[in-house]
């Protein structure tokens, strides 16, 4: 409320809705669609018998965890069996030979083709000439970063285990497609976004195209590259498990037999196995995105 000077009577001010900006409308939608996905499942849900706010699923879920621990169980659980230990570690190191593989695969296939995919470089002002033949190359080149990760590992997984017998190579390739995909869109980014200035200073100087991406490219889109190279592992290590499902060895493939004979106490081992797994590769890429900083 106000006064006019000189008088006493107050007027009122004047209510403005609030400017409506493309961020406050997406977090009202998304807070809307989160509130009625929670309607559809407590309410709508048909799948379930129960409730799943419930004693039942209390209890489903007590003796779901007593299997896993094996409390009540009248042999010894998996994970106190130095024997089970060995044999899952094998398992557990062909899941991380998987990723490596994996992530060789993803960083040769990007550093092969992400000069190609970079806008600037194949169609802008740093092309060193435009003809329809290298526009064809870079919209081919984006057209497979786009397929190669727009397919899911899993269905790669699938695909590929009718080509190559079952075990780590599938596994490996499917998870590197995938990653190709993703490093290769990522590495050509890298570029569109570089400093232009010293890449301009070599084409003064009359640098070849070779010469460009040797001196003026690499220097600077290598670290970040290496950075995305790294966290890119950190993935393919956790999504390993998940390719294992289709028989594409390591962890997974256990994971899924234990499941299905109701061997719980070997699922809890595998799971521990996973765990080690994953805080190892994490532990190990933030050290060496640090060196590559």
């Amino acid at each position: 409320m106000t006064t006019i000077e000189g008088t006493s009577r107050p007027t009122a001010t004047r209510f403005t809705w609030p400017r409506v900006t493309f961020i406050r409308f997406s977090m009202i939608t998304m807070m809307v669609l989160i509130a009625a996905s929670w309607v559809f499942v407590l309410n709508a849900d048909g799948a379930q018998s129960h409730s799943i706010f419930s004693m039942h699923t209390v209890n489903r879920f007590k003796d779901f965890l007593s299997d896993l621990l094996g409390i009540g169980s009248s042999s010894t659980p998996a994970f106190a069996q130095w024997s089970e230990w060995r044999l899952t570690g094998h398992l557990a190191y062909q899941t991380l030979a998987m990723s490596v593989l994996a992530i060789g695969f993803a960083a040769i296939f990007a550093l092969t083709f992400f000069m190609f995919g970079a806008r600037n470089m194949m169609m802008g002002d740093m092309a060193p000439y435009s003809s329809w033949f290298w526009r064809a190359v870079f919209f081919l080149v984006r057209g497979l970063f786009v397929v190669t990760r727009a397919i899911p590992e899993l269905i790669w997984a699938m695909l590929i285990i009718f080509v190559l017998s079952p075990g780590l190579l599938p596994g490996a390739v499917a998870l590197g497609l995938h990653n190709a995909g993703i490093l290769g869109k990522l590495s050509s980014e890298i570029v569109e976004g570089l400093d232009q200035r010293p890449i301009q200073a070599l084409r003064s100087t009359g640098a070849g195209r070779f010469q460009v991406m040797v001196y003026g490219v690499l220097p600077q889109a290598l670290p970040r590259f290496v950075t995305y190279l790294f966290y890119r592992w950190e993935v393919i290590i956790r999504t390993a498990i998940v390719v294992g499902f289709v028989s594409a060895g390591g962890l997974g493939t256990e994971f899924r037999l234990s499941m299905s004979y109701f061997h719980f106490t070997t699922v809890a081992l595998l799971l521990i196995w996973y765990l080690i797994l994953v805080l190892s590769v994490d532990i190990t890429a933030s050290y060496l995105r640090r060196l590559a900083r």
